[in-house]
């Protein structure tokens, strides 16, 4: 009886280990594969825009001034965002105020991205030679709902984090309240900004590759490339959002196992 009891108990206790072992496996791949892509949509864009659009500039050259848009634009939608928000959600190795912290310092890093690749692609169009029309795309107008979701998550959250942390207390069953609304938000503003980059994407190819595109273009295979990093990025940290198993408690850090 003694012996079945403990076999029992045994075996218990590898299915336990054994989905703990499953679930850390699946919490490194998720962070390895996230960071390789959000690295990547960037090196991507870099290399695209030196190696085939001649790098950058300001008003001075209204062609390479727009450049600067996609680029800043991933950097900042993109890449910082997508570092934030895995940061938040999948870091289990500080104290979660120190979390909180770094996140909201990808969110602010990302703002001078999203601003000065507003102004070069604004200003690109109003030197050009003819001036160019403004906000008629569809990638504007989604452009503009992005942005606006991002600054709307990032009020949220600094007030969340700074103004109700003065009464914790008083504040903290508002703000259990507010954290499934800012996580499903800003998946939202994220998948807004994958969808924009790619319409951004499109536009450009149409308007500066033209019928090479359809002839397999080195440039082409690049834009498409970069597209596809932005989609699979679209996938993989939506799911490490949503996924409750990658939010690692305590007992599996890193140096709890070593």
């Amino acid at each position: 009886m003694a012996k079945g009891k403990m076999t029992a108990t045994q075996r218990q206790y590898d299915e336990e280990n054994s989905m703990s072992c499953g679930s850390w496996c699946e919490y490194v791949l998720v962070v390895v594969l996230s960071s390789l892509l959000l690295l990547a949509s960037l090196v991507l864009v870099l290399f695209w825009t030196f190696y085939y659009r001649k790098g950058y500039s300001w008003s001075e050259d209204p062609a390479k001034q727009f450049n600067a848009h996609p680029t800043l634009m991933i950097a900042g939608f993109i890449s910082l965002s997508g570092f934030s928000m895995l940061l938040y959600r999948i870091s289990r190795c500080c104290r979660k105020i120190y979390v909180k912290l770094f996140h909201m310092i990808f969110h602010a890093l990302a703002i001078p991205c999203v601003v000065l690749g507003f102004l070069a692609v604004f200003e690109s169009k109003s030197f050009s030679d003819p001036p160019k029309p403004h906000f008629y795309s569809m990638h504007s107008w989604m452009g503009f709902v992005t942005m606006g979701l991002f600054v709307f998550q990032f009020v949220v959250g600094f007030f969340s984090f700074i103004i109700l942390l003065c009464c914790e207390g008083a504040t903290a069953a508002f703000r259990a309240a507010l954290v499934p609304v800012h996580a499903s938000f800003g998946v939202t503003t994220l998948m807004m900004a994958v969808a924009t980059c790619l319409t951004g994407l499109t536009q450009k190819v149409y308007h500066d590759v033209g019928d090479e595109y359809s002839h397999f273009s080195e440039e082409g295979i690049i834009i498409n490339a970069l597209a596809m990093v932005l989609v699979a990025l679209g996938i993989i940290v939506s799911y490490a959002v949503r996924r409750n198993s990658l939010h690692i408690p305590a007992k599996v850090l890193i140096s709890e196992r070593l």
